[in-house]
C-alpha cells in the first residue's frame, strides 16, 4: 500500500466536537447531498453516485473516540484503501488533525494519481478545518 499524509492542521474546536461529526456519515448530508447523485447516509455507511458513476460505498470500518476515525470503500471500487482521521486535542479548543491515505495502487495508478491523492489529502485537511474553523 502507498501511504499519503497530509500536513497536520489546527482546528479551534475540542475534539470531542470535530470527532462528533466526521465519525456520523448522516452528518455530511447538507454539505454532500447537492454535489453527488443518490447520497444515502447512515451512522456507519454512506453511498452515492458521482458524476453518473458508480455506485460508491464508504464505510467506517475502525473508531477511537475522540481520536481516530477509519474509513474504507465498498466492494465496488476499483483499487483498495483507508482513510484515516487522526485528531489530538492539545489544549482546549486546540485540536490537531492529520489525514492518512494508504491505497493498493499499482506503478501505473502511482504515476498517474500520485501527486493528485497527496495534494487531495492536503485539501481535504485544510477544508475540514477551515469549515470547523468558521463556525
Amino acid at each position: 500500500m502507498t501511504t499519503y499524509e497530509s500536513k497536520i492542521v489546527a482546528i479551534s474546536k475540542r475534539a470531542e466536537d470535530i470527532y462528533g461529526m466526521l465519525s456520523d456519515f448522516r452528518n455530511f448530508t447538507p454539505m454532500v447531498a447537492q454535489r453527488v447523485e443518490e447520497w444515502q447516509a447512515e451512522e456507519q455507511r454512506c453511498s452515492f453516485k458521482y458524476q453518473g458513476k458508480g455506485p460508491v460505498g464508504l464505510k467506517i470500518v475502525e473508531k477511537e473516540k475522540n481520536k481516530t476515525i477509519k474509513i474504507t470503500g465498498d466492494d465496488n471500487l476499483p483499487m483498495q484503501f483507508y482513510l484515516w482521521i487522526q485528531l489530538k486535542e492539545v489544549a482546549p479548543y486546540d485540536t490537531r488533525m492529520k489525514i492518512t491515505l494508504k491505497a493498493e495502487l499499482n506503478m501505473m495508478m502511482k504515476m498517474l494519481l500520485g501527486k493528485k491523492l497527496d495534494e487531495g489529502v492536503n485539501a481535504m485537511a485544510e477544508g475540514i478545518a477551515a469549515a470547523f474553523n468558521t463556525i
